[in-house]
Protein backbone atom coordinates (compact mmCIF):
# COMPACT_ATOMS: atom_id res chain seq x y z
CA UNK A 1 0.00 0.00 0.00
CA UNK A 2 1.04 3.30 -1.03
CA UNK A 3 2.42 5.61 1.83
CA UNK A 4 1.09 8.74 0.07
CA UNK A 5 -1.42 11.09 1.89
CA UNK A 6 -3.81 11.57 -1.05
CA UNK A 7 -4.93 14.85 0.62
CA UNK A 8 -0.96 16.12 1.24
CA UNK A 9 -0.68 14.83 -2.76
CA UNK A 10 -3.59 17.05 -3.71
CA UNK A 11 -2.47 20.35 -1.82
CA UNK A 12 1.22 19.89 -3.35
CA UNK A 13 1.19 18.47 -6.69
CA UNK A 14 4.47 18.57 -7.09
CA UNK A 15 4.93 16.18 -3.85
CA UNK A 16 6.44 12.92 -4.91
CA UNK A 17 7.91 10.28 -2.30
CA UNK A 18 11.11 10.14 -5.05
CA UNK A 19 11.50 13.84 -5.61
CA UNK A 20 14.77 14.18 -3.58
CA UNK A 21 16.18 10.67 -5.15
CA UNK A 22 15.19 11.35 -8.78
CA UNK A 23 16.79 14.97 -8.29
CA UNK A 24 20.18 13.02 -6.85
CA UNK A 25 19.90 10.60 -10.10
CA UNK A 26 19.87 13.62 -12.40
CA UNK A 27 22.58 15.63 -10.07
CA UNK A 28 24.81 12.43 -10.60
CA UNK A 29 24.62 11.93 -14.13
CA UNK A 30 26.22 15.60 -14.69
CA UNK A 31 29.85 14.61 -14.56
CA UNK A 32 31.13 18.39 -13.84
CA UNK A 33 28.75 18.98 -10.89
CA UNK A 34 29.53 16.07 -9.30
CA UNK A 35 33.67 17.27 -9.77
CA UNK A 36 32.59 20.43 -8.61
CA UNK A 37 31.09 18.79 -5.71
CA UNK A 38 34.25 16.69 -5.16
CA UNK A 39 36.57 19.81 -5.09
CA UNK A 40 34.41 22.13 -2.53
CA UNK A 41 34.12 19.15 -0.25
CA UNK A 42 38.14 18.48 -0.45
CA UNK A 43 38.37 22.48 0.44
CA UNK A 44 35.68 22.64 2.93
CA UNK A 45 37.72 19.50 4.79
CA UNK A 46 41.30 21.29 3.85
CA UNK A 47 39.86 24.40 5.37
CA UNK A 48 37.73 23.31 8.13
CA UNK A 49 40.55 20.68 9.45
CA UNK A 50 43.51 21.80 7.66
CA UNK A 51 44.64 24.14 10.35
CA UNK A 52 45.26 21.30 13.31
CA UNK A 53 47.22 19.32 11.73
CA UNK A 54 49.32 21.72 9.63
CA UNK A 55 50.38 23.81 12.80
CA UNK A 56 52.68 26.55 10.84
CA UNK A 57 51.76 29.90 12.93
CA UNK A 58 49.86 32.22 10.25
CA UNK A 59 51.57 35.19 11.90
CA UNK A 60 54.72 34.38 12.56
CA UNK A 61 57.73 36.34 10.85
CA UNK A 62 61.09 35.83 9.57
CA UNK A 63 62.76 38.14 7.21
CA UNK A 64 65.37 35.46 6.34
CA UNK A 65 63.23 33.14 4.23
CA UNK A 66 61.09 36.40 2.78
CA UNK A 67 59.76 35.24 -0.32
CA UNK A 68 60.64 31.54 -0.69
CA UNK A 69 59.85 29.09 -3.45
CA UNK A 70 57.19 26.64 -2.86
CA UNK A 71 59.30 23.69 -0.83
CA UNK A 72 59.15 20.65 1.90
CA UNK A 73 58.79 22.95 4.68
CA UNK A 74 56.44 25.50 2.61
CA UNK A 75 54.20 23.61 0.26
CA UNK A 76 53.17 26.90 -0.87
CA UNK A 77 56.15 29.33 0.07
CA UNK A 78 56.28 31.89 1.71
CA UNK A 79 55.42 36.00 2.02
CA UNK A 80 57.16 38.98 1.73
CA UNK A 81 57.74 38.65 5.10
CA UNK A 82 58.39 34.83 5.74
CA UNK A 83 55.19 33.86 6.75
CA UNK A 84 53.65 30.34 5.42
CA UNK A 85 51.42 30.88 2.53
CA UNK A 86 49.53 27.58 3.11
CA UNK A 87 49.09 28.62 6.74
CA UNK A 88 47.49 31.47 6.04
CA UNK A 89 45.38 30.00 3.25
CA UNK A 90 43.76 27.55 5.21
CA UNK A 91 43.33 29.88 8.43
CA UNK A 92 41.60 32.52 5.40
CA UNK A 93 39.95 30.51 3.84
CA UNK A 94 37.72 29.92 7.05
CA UNK A 95 36.58 33.92 6.57
CA UNK A 96 36.27 33.88 3.07
CA UNK A 97 33.94 31.00 2.90
CA UNK A 98 31.88 31.90 6.03
CA UNK A 99 31.32 35.55 4.05
CA UNK A 100 29.96 33.95 0.96
CA UNK A 101 27.70 31.45 3.38
CA UNK A 102 26.69 34.50 5.24
CA UNK A 103 26.10 36.93 2.66
CA UNK A 104 24.06 34.54 0.73
CA UNK A 105 21.76 34.04 3.41
CA UNK A 106 21.52 37.63 3.67
CA UNK A 107 20.64 38.20 0.33
CA UNK A 108 18.35 35.00 0.16
CA UNK A 109 16.38 35.96 2.97
CA UNK A 110 15.53 39.50 1.73
CA UNK A 111 14.72 37.84 -1.87
CA UNK A 112 12.77 35.54 -0.60
CA UNK A 113 10.73 38.26 1.48
CA UNK A 114 9.76 40.77 -1.33
CA UNK A 115 9.63 37.88 -3.94
CA UNK A 116 6.95 36.27 -1.82
CA UNK A 117 4.95 39.45 -0.67
CA UNK A 118 5.31 40.92 -4.35
CA UNK A 119 4.00 37.84 -6.12
CA UNK A 120 1.69 36.59 -3.76
CA UNK A 121 -0.09 40.20 -3.16
CA UNK A 122 0.29 41.79 -6.31
CA UNK A 123 -1.43 45.24 -6.98
CA UNK A 124 0.34 48.10 -5.43
CA UNK A 125 2.48 46.17 -3.27
CA UNK A 126 3.64 44.55 -5.97
CA UNK A 127 4.46 47.35 -7.91
CA UNK A 128 6.28 49.38 -5.28
CA UNK A 129 8.33 46.48 -4.41
CA UNK A 130 9.13 45.94 -8.05
CA UNK A 131 10.40 49.45 -8.19
CA UNK A 132 12.47 48.78 -5.56
CA UNK A 133 13.84 46.27 -6.81
CA UNK A 134 14.67 47.94 -10.04
CA UNK A 135 15.85 51.01 -8.30
CA UNK A 136 18.47 48.53 -6.60
CA UNK A 137 19.65 46.88 -9.99
CA UNK A 138 20.24 50.05 -11.54
CA UNK A 139 22.77 51.42 -9.21
CA UNK A 140 26.32 50.58 -9.82
CA UNK A 141 27.20 47.94 -7.75
CA UNK A 142 30.76 48.03 -6.96
CA UNK A 143 31.09 51.61 -6.82
CA UNK A 144 28.69 51.53 -4.15
CA UNK A 145 30.25 48.63 -2.42
CA UNK A 146 33.57 50.48 -1.99
CA UNK A 147 31.96 53.70 -1.08
CA UNK A 148 29.61 52.27 1.84
CA UNK A 149 32.90 50.36 3.31
CA UNK A 150 34.98 52.91 3.14
CA UNK A 151 32.38 55.60 4.87
CA UNK A 152 31.10 53.22 8.12
CA UNK A 153 34.33 50.74 8.49
CA UNK A 154 36.04 52.92 10.52
CA UNK A 155 32.58 53.21 12.51
CA UNK A 156 31.76 49.69 12.80
CA UNK A 157 35.37 48.87 13.81
CA UNK A 158 34.66 50.75 16.59
CA UNK A 159 31.65 49.14 18.34
CA UNK A 160 32.31 45.60 16.61
CA UNK A 161 35.90 45.45 16.40
CA UNK A 162 38.50 44.85 13.55
CA UNK A 163 37.81 41.21 12.38
CA UNK A 164 33.91 40.90 13.80
CA UNK A 165 33.25 44.62 12.30
CA UNK A 166 34.33 43.99 8.84
CA UNK A 167 32.77 41.07 8.53
CA UNK A 168 29.25 41.89 9.37
CA UNK A 169 29.58 45.22 7.03
CA UNK A 170 31.10 43.07 4.43
CA UNK A 171 28.19 40.46 4.70
CA UNK A 172 25.52 43.02 5.18
CA UNK A 173 26.88 45.41 2.19
CA UNK A 174 26.91 42.46 -0.37
CA UNK A 175 23.84 40.75 0.86
CA UNK A 176 21.74 43.75 0.59
CA UNK A 177 23.00 44.38 -3.02
CA UNK A 178 22.89 40.78 -4.32
CA UNK A 179 18.77 39.99 -3.34
CA UNK A 180 17.24 41.14 -6.09
CA UNK A 181 17.60 38.69 -8.95
CA UNK A 182 16.55 36.22 -6.00
CA UNK A 183 13.57 38.29 -5.75
CA UNK A 184 12.60 38.55 -9.04
CA UNK A 185 12.94 34.65 -9.71
CA UNK A 186 10.48 34.30 -6.25
CA UNK A 187 7.91 36.89 -7.91
CA UNK A 188 8.04 34.65 -10.86
CA UNK A 189 7.39 31.71 -9.28
CA UNK A 190 4.73 33.13 -7.18
CA UNK A 191 2.52 34.71 -10.25
CA UNK A 192 2.59 31.00 -11.83
CA UNK A 193 1.68 28.68 -8.68
CA UNK A 194 -0.62 30.76 -7.06
CA UNK A 195 -3.46 30.55 -9.89
CA UNK A 196 -2.71 26.56 -9.63
CA UNK A 197 -5.89 24.62 -8.21
CA UNK A 198 -4.62 23.99 -5.38
CA UNK A 199 -3.96 27.11 -3.65
CA UNK A 200 -7.70 28.04 -4.53
CA UNK A 201 -8.71 24.84 -2.73
CA UNK A 202 -6.27 26.08 0.24
CA UNK A 203 -7.73 29.60 0.15
CA UNK A 204 -11.19 28.11 0.59
CA UNK A 205 -10.39 26.08 3.40
CA UNK A 206 -9.21 29.28 5.51
CA UNK A 207 -5.76 29.12 5.20
CA UNK A 208 -4.15 32.38 6.01
CA UNK A 209 -2.11 34.38 3.92
CA UNK A 210 1.02 33.42 5.24
CA UNK A 211 0.72 29.59 5.53
CA UNK A 212 -0.33 29.63 1.94
CA UNK A 213 2.83 31.25 1.28
CA UNK A 214 5.49 29.18 3.41
CA UNK A 215 3.81 25.72 3.25
CA UNK A 216 1.77 25.72 -0.17
CA UNK A 217 3.69 28.20 -2.56
CA UNK A 218 7.00 28.45 -1.85
CA UNK A 219 8.06 24.91 -1.41
CA UNK A 220 6.78 24.48 -4.90
CA UNK A 221 9.78 27.14 -6.20
CA UNK A 222 12.77 26.26 -4.23
CA UNK A 223 14.67 24.92 -6.91
CA UNK A 224 15.29 28.09 -8.15
CA UNK A 225 16.21 29.68 -5.24
CA UNK A 226 18.36 26.76 -4.10
CA UNK A 227 19.95 27.21 -7.51
CA UNK A 228 20.08 31.10 -6.76
CA UNK A 229 21.99 30.35 -3.40
CA UNK A 230 24.62 28.36 -4.31
CA UNK A 231 25.57 31.06 -7.15
CA UNK A 232 25.20 33.87 -4.69
CA UNK A 233 27.92 32.03 -2.51
CA UNK A 234 30.60 32.34 -5.43
CA UNK A 235 29.28 36.11 -6.23
CA UNK A 236 30.37 36.83 -2.38
CA UNK A 237 33.26 35.49 -2.34
CA UNK A 238 34.79 37.01 -5.20
CA UNK A 239 32.90 40.50 -3.81
CA UNK A 240 34.84 39.82 -1.03
CA UNK A 241 38.05 39.28 -2.57
CA UNK A 242 37.66 42.62 -4.90
CA UNK A 243 37.34 44.85 -1.56
CA UNK A 244 40.53 43.20 0.04
CA UNK A 245 42.27 43.32 -2.90
CA UNK A 246 41.45 47.27 -3.04
CA UNK A 247 42.47 47.32 0.40
CA UNK A 248 39.12 47.62 2.09
CA UNK A 249 38.30 44.67 3.63
CA UNK A 250 39.72 42.77 6.54
CA UNK A 251 42.74 44.22 8.64
CA UNK A 252 46.31 42.52 6.84
CA UNK A 253 46.52 40.67 10.16
CA UNK A 254 43.14 38.52 8.82
CA UNK A 255 44.69 36.26 6.15
CA UNK A 256 41.36 36.17 3.89
CA UNK A 257 42.12 34.83 -0.36
CA UNK A 258 41.61 38.43 -1.41
CA UNK A 259 43.56 39.82 1.42
CA UNK A 260 46.67 37.87 0.23
CA UNK A 261 46.09 38.99 -3.45
CA UNK A 262 46.21 42.53 -2.18
CA UNK A 263 49.87 41.58 -0.37
CA UNK A 264 50.92 40.15 -2.94
CA UNK A 265 50.29 42.79 -6.01
CA UNK A 266 54.35 44.11 -5.94
CA UNK A 267 55.95 40.99 -6.36
CA UNK A 268 54.07 39.20 -9.28
CA UNK A 269 56.79 39.40 -10.93
CA UNK A 270 59.72 38.31 -8.49
CA UNK A 271 57.71 36.10 -6.43
CA UNK A 272 54.47 34.61 -8.81
CA UNK A 273 53.81 32.20 -5.94
CA UNK A 274 52.69 34.54 -3.54
CA UNK A 275 49.16 35.14 -5.74
CA UNK A 276 49.17 32.28 -7.45
CA UNK A 277 47.89 30.04 -4.89
CA UNK A 278 45.12 32.38 -3.12
CA UNK A 279 44.35 33.13 -7.07
CA UNK A 280 43.71 29.21 -7.51
CA UNK A 281 41.90 29.12 -4.31
CA UNK A 282 39.19 31.72 -5.18
CA UNK A 283 38.86 30.07 -8.91
CA UNK A 284 38.42 26.60 -8.05
CA UNK A 285 36.03 27.16 -4.85
CA UNK A 286 33.61 30.14 -7.23
CA UNK A 287 34.02 27.50 -10.58
CA UNK A 288 33.09 24.42 -8.11
CA UNK A 289 30.31 26.49 -6.62
CA UNK A 290 28.75 27.31 -10.48
CA UNK A 291 29.00 23.79 -11.62
CA UNK A 292 26.99 22.65 -8.48
CA UNK A 293 24.79 25.14 -9.30
CA UNK A 294 24.30 24.11 -12.92
CA UNK A 295 23.90 20.66 -11.65
CA UNK A 296 21.25 21.83 -9.39
CA UNK A 297 19.77 23.64 -11.35
CA UNK A 298 19.08 20.42 -13.61
CA UNK A 299 18.39 18.15 -10.95
CA UNK A 300 15.46 19.87 -9.77
CA UNK A 301 14.12 20.73 -13.23
CA UNK A 302 13.10 18.25 -14.92
CA UNK A 303 11.70 19.60 -18.19
CA UNK A 304 15.69 21.49 -18.51
CA UNK A 305 17.48 17.43 -17.71
CA UNK A 306 15.18 16.86 -20.73
CA UNK A 307 16.16 18.91 -23.05
CA UNK A 308 19.75 18.95 -22.56
CA UNK A 309 19.81 14.94 -22.51
CA UNK A 310 17.55 15.43 -26.00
Amino acid sequence: MSNVNPIQTEINPTFTPNLGKKAWQRFYQDKMAVLGAIALIIILLCVIFGPFFYTTAIDEIDFSRSSMGPSWNHPFGTNSMGQDILARMLSGGRISIAVGVAAMLVAITVGVLIGAVSGYYGGIIDALLMRLTDLFLALPQLPLLLLVVYLFRDPIRTVAGPELGIFILVVLVIGSLTWMSVARLVRAGFLTVKQLEFVSAARALGASPRRIIWIHILPNIIGPVIVAATLAIGNAIITESTLSFFGLGFPPDVPTWGRMLYDARDYLQTSPHQAIFPGLAIFITVSSINYIGDGLRDALDPQSSATKSS
